[in-house]
């Protein structure tokens, strides 16, 4: 099944942002229509970040950071930072992709519970996430305690466009990569967000990434 697509409408989004920011406080935290931090009672959706912070701490607490198959002895090169695209804040993850050396990816990863906890995203049905990029292909990776060998993951795939975009990828939608157990999405540790597999220059900007029912 291929992700569901929803064109962003900045205008629509930025009136509903005014609209909480006045009426109830809590920010420029839509759509994903939650208070930072977590599910409420009735709520739908679960933000993980909006990317309000320039110090990429996400709502979970805990910090985004970069990581590339140099750690492995590959040479791709990559960078992550924040930055402000067609006014909306955002993670942004950039480089060149290279096979030398049996590498081949750069990430921007996120651990979803502090010193190694878990996450039970049971009573959701996928990840969304609003996408700005450069046409190319990408990948969202989800671990779990069943992968102990960092090459283990749960994958599911994604295009950049170049205009805001928002993508939900269902759970059902994520594979496993050379482990046996099925995902567990009441035990998620760490997700990822990948360019991988082939050389190509990567260039993807994240405003929003959370959980939706």
């Amino acid at each position: 099944m291929p992700p569901r697509v929803r064109h962003d409408d900045l205008c629509e989004n930025e009136s509903r942002r005014n609209f909480v920011k006045s009426a109830i406080g809590l920010g420029a935290i839509l759509p994903f229509l939650i208070r930072s931090g977590g599910a409420q009672a009735g709520d739908t959706t679960m933000l993980i970040d909006d990317f309000t912070s320039s110090d990429l701490v996400s709502k979970l607490g805990t910090r985004w950071r970069g990581v590339s198959d140099q750690v492995m002895g590959g040479v791709s090169e990559g960078k992550l930072n924040y930055d402000t695209i067609l006014g909306r804040n955002c993670l942004r993850i950039r480089g060149d992709v290279r096979l030398d050396n049996n590498g081949g990816f750069i990430q921007a990863g996120l651990d979803l519970g502090k010193s190694m906890g878990l996450l039970d995203a049971s009573r959701y049905t996928g990840m969304r996430l609003a996408v700005y990029g450069n046409g190319e292909k990408y990948s969202l990776h989800l671990r779990t305690p069943d992968n102990s060998r960092p090459w283990q993951s749960y994958r599911a795939h994604f295009t950049a466009p170049n205009t805001w975009t928002v993508i939900d990828l269902p759970f059902a939608d994520f594979k496993p990569y050379r482990t046996q157990p099925p995902l567990d999405v009441s035990r998620l540790r760490r997700l990822g967000l990948v360019a991988i597999g082939r050389e190509f220059t990567a260039d993807l900007a994240v405003a929003e990434i959370g959980f939706y029912s």
